[in-house]
């Protein structure tokens, strides 16, 4: 099958290498740009601006604008659902997340089996909003966060150094841990479905805290649940493509692409290259995986890690992106040199 000239994110989802790899980065509309500060200035907190479709999809636009990305992902939060179902949600300033901790059997008890889907309306707007304003050359990505993930927030009400008492619940409750998995489970099969239906072109599903499980709870809490959300998610539409993106899982990739199915994981900066060419890559697109601190950096130390990054994985399918989100500090400049490096 012959490239497509016009649309570089989703040939290499669909199987294809490309010459010069189509690039993104993870959080690319946030507060390194003074166009997204003022938005968030008018939307008043962080929520009001995820539930405002207008500006959401403001938001969404302006890196591509910017910069050219090849794609762009909508402005939301993967707690979201809880939000939906019912859960308190806020978000204090330069604290992060808070909300009513989930912490014993009681408690799991209280949760909402079934989303609010209303409330989660605003982002399937905003998703049709920058569907119509993209090029179709620009893909747009939808995407939820990972079950282990949300419930590590539920369980603690807030985000910890290394998520000990979502850990902690599931070693002793393991089947009160397993109801509130369960739930979310199906509603982000849903809520990714919606997604797709508004306007997605493919669908990422963020494990930031998958790192933190040892091999058997990785299995349990991080790939089983995944493997549930990627084939609900193609029992609707049978070629939706999806990235995972269990963050720190290492040597357990090639468990999780072999069980979850996706079409692309994405890889953090610690992976070891080697490893993953001859064992993910060989199966799979991979994205990734430039530190967010060298793109602080700048300078030739930038250009280097751009051109380790693009020798050990642009001979295959490759997405080039962070290895996380791009930090609020970070020099718009360097952004620039960054994308010049990889366009070269």
């Amino acid at each position: 099958m012959p490239q497509s000239p016009t649309k570089p994110f989703s040939d290499v989802l669909s199987g294809e290498r490309r010459a010069i790899p189509p690039v993104w980065m993870m959080r690319q509309a946030g507060r390194y740009l003074p166009e997204y500060r003022e938005v968030r200035g008018k939307a008043g907190g962080f929520l009001d601006l995820c539930f405002n479709p207008e500006l959401a999809a403001e938001v969404t636009l302006q890196p591509i604008r910017r910069f050219g990305f090849d794609a762009a992902i909508i402005f939301s939060d993967i707690l979201v659902i809880p939000s939906a179902l019912g859960r308190s949600v806020r978000f204090e300033v330069g604290e992060g997340p808070r909300l009513e901790p989930l912490d014993d059997p009681a408690k799991v008890a209280t949760l909402a089996k079934h989303a609010d889907f209303g409330k989660l309306a605003p982002v399937l707007e905003a998703l049709k909003i920058v569907r119509g304003a993209l090029d179709p050359r620009i893909a747009l990505i939808g995407f939820c966060g990972a079950p282990w993930t949300v419930a590590t927030y539920m369980v603690a009400g807030q985000g910890t150094p290394d998520q000990a008492p979502a850990r902690m619940m599931a070693y002793r409750h393991p089947e009160a841990f397993a109801e509130i998995i369960d739930v979310l489970v199906e509603n982000s099969i849903e809520y990714l479905l919606a997604q797709l239906a508004a306007g997605a072109n493919a669908l990422q599903i963020f494990d930031t805290w998958a790192g933190v499980l040892p091999p058997a709870e990785f299995a349990r809490w991080s790939i089983e649940p995944t493997r549930r959300i990627v084939e609900g998610v193609r029992a609707k539409v049978p070629d939706a493509k999806i990235i995972g993106f269990p963050r720190g899982a290492g040597a357990q990739l090639p468990g999780f692409v072999e069980a979850t199915g996706v079409n692309a994981v994405s890889i953090d900066w610690t992976a070891e290259p080697s490893f993953i060419r001859e064992r993910v890559q060989s199966k799979v697109a991979v994205q990734g995986n430039l530190d967010p601190l060298v793109l602080i950096t700048g300078g030739a130390a930038l250009d280097r890690a751009v051109d380790n990054t693009l020798a050990n994985f642009a001979q295959g399918r490759f997405i080039f992106n962070l290895g996380h989100g791009i930090q609020p500090e970070t020099p718009i400049a360097h952004v620039e040199q960054m994308l010049k490096r990889v366009r070269g």
